[in-house]
């Protein structure tokens, strides 16, 4: 049987343990033996981790000790999936660089707050996103560093129209035009990474696509 393990914490206006009560369901009714902890400690049991076939990390911000991040990189590493979302998976442990190459990116920003823009699908082939079409978003537009090595799924454009923040109240124009991939896959070592930018709150996963996309990248994520 195949087996995940949901950690959850940080910042609880991403709705962590909300996040991690419906995936978790939703794991279980794929056949998975789910286990959900609200401690960073369960990246301390090595065996329980080596067995594992995903990994769904929901922690935003907070910081992480050597062990851990050394413990969670190696199961990865040796083909433990992972898979995540917004801030949860890509604003973690800001300290923690050697996390952040493993997941690809970092977010840096949302510039304007909420706002309305839109998801375009950049590969139809692939498993994650095939059969989906651009979609419409009203809500953070991450701007984020990203690794080149990334295979993009999903992009935004930045209009640049949006104000820098309440405290810098001015529009960003150099970023007019941006592109900035959205959804993307990636290896480390062994174990493959599916990150999506998307899900700041609850009603994001609400957009058909949003959820489709999460739960496609948690399948193609998890170790065969």
């Amino acid at each position: 049987m195949k087996s995940a393990m949901l950690v959850w914490g940080g910042y609880l206006s991403h709705s962590p343990q909300e996040c991690a009560n419906i995936f978790g369901a939703w794991l279980e009714s794929e056949g998975y033996d789910v286990e959900v902890f609200d401690t960073l400690d369960a990246y301390l049991d090595v065996e329980r981790l080596e067995k594992l076939s995903l990994i769904v990390p929901i922690w935003t911000q907070g910081e992480i000790t050597e062990e851990q991040e050394t413990n969670l990189l190696k199961a990865v590493a040796g083909g433990v999936g992972i898979a995540g979302w917004h801030g949860c998976m890509a604003d973690s442990f800001r300290m923690s660089t050697e996390y952040q190459f493993m997941v690809g990116g970092q977010w840096v920003s949302h510039p304007g707050n909420f706002i309305d823009y839109e998801v375009n699908i950049v590969d139809h082939d692939d498993p994650i996103t095939a059969g989906l079409k651009d979609f419409k978003m009203h809500t953070e537009q991450y701007y984020m560093h990203v690794d080149p090595s990334n295979e993009v799924l999903a992009t935004t454009t930045f209009k640049g129209d949006q104000l820098v923040s309440d405290i810098l109240p001015y529009e960003c124009r150099w970023i007019a035009g941006c592109l900035m991939p959205v959804v993307w896959k990636r290896m480390w070592g062994r174990g493959r990474v599916f990150y999506s930018s998307l899900g700041h709150k609850l009603d994001d996963f609400e957009v058909p696509e949003v959820m489709e996309i999460t739960k496609r990248g948690m399948l193609w994520a998890s170790r065969e």
